[in-house]
């Protein structure tokens, strides 16, 4: 084991959404290394509570699932307060839940049928929570001298996408969001950033109604040939809140595979 996993070992990971796709592939990578893992579900806790099991009997860590409805932002106060009594510090905060189905529409189509409520709902879980939640990640922080925050974004505000008009601005806010935080963070020894990932193959993406004339034009103008996979974000976020990132804030690192260029 390199000297940067054995780094991990003793401190905490706070991480939104872990039970599927990227954020469960983020949670195995910090696992990996030692990391203890507190996350977050909606609603499946049969799944997070055997994701839970899993990686603390396979890696020898410390992980807990908490439910957290990422709709209500202000939530992760009190979400942060059970992880106090659970966790005796916080060291990184990945902010990874998304939302979809019902609370989508209206922001989920074309540019002449979005509407406020679903629009209001995407800003919410991708912008609003971040906030809040690096807000109460950043208090823990700055008591064990530093930490590191990211946000997870996508391609779909440099790259036109059908139908992604909503998700795409909200990134695109995160974003500047991000650097913000960054530089009014630093001298608490806290790095802020984001990881935008080009169409990666999740059930998320599955559910699209276009998902495979997505993964066709994706496969055909990457120069790999391939989509994206919730590891190979997975393996950046994990960079990202290591000691050889020290001097590396306030940026967002594009994983597309090459199809941002194209």
């Amino acid at each position: 084991m390199s000297q940067t996993c054995q780094s991990m070992k003793g401190r905490t990971l706070v991480i939104s959404g872990a039970t599927r796709g990227i954020g469960k592939a983020i949670l195995y990578r910090f696992a990996q290394a030692g990391c203890d893992v507190a996350f977050t579900y909606n609603s499946n806790a049969e799944e997070a509570q055997k994701i839970a099991e899993d990686v603390s009997q396979k890696h020898g860590i410390k992980a807990k699932a908490y439910h957290l409805n990422i709709l209500e932002p202000e939530t992760y106060k009190d979400l942060f307060k059970e992880i106090d009594e659970d966790f005796d510090r916080v060291d990184y905060f990945i902010s990874n839940a998304i939302i979809s189905g019902r609370p989508v529409v209206g922001g989920f189509g074309p540019f002449m049928r979005l509407k406020p409520k679903g629009l209001c709902n995407i800003h919410t879980a991708t912008v609003l929570a971040f906030v809040v939640g690096a807000q109460e990640a950043a208090k823990r922080m700055e008591k064990v001298g530093g930490g590191a925050i990211i946000s997870l974004s996508s391609t779909g505000n440099l790259v036109y996408t059908p139908n992604y008009a909503g998700h795409g601005s909200a990134k695109a806010s995160v974003e500047t969001m991000v650097k913000y935080a960054a530089a009014e963070l630093g001298e608490k020894g806290i790095r802020v950033n984001a990881v935008s990932g080009g169409p990666i193959d999740t059930d998320a993406l599955k559910k699209f109604p276009n998902y495979e004339e997505v993964k066709a034009e994706v496969v055909a103008r990457s120069p790999l040939s391939r989509m994206g996979l919730p590891e190979d974000l997975a393996g950046m976020c994990y960079f990202l809140c290591t000691d050889e990132c020290g001097w590396l804030t306030g940026q967002t690192i594009v994983i597309d595979g090459g199809t941002s260029f194209q």
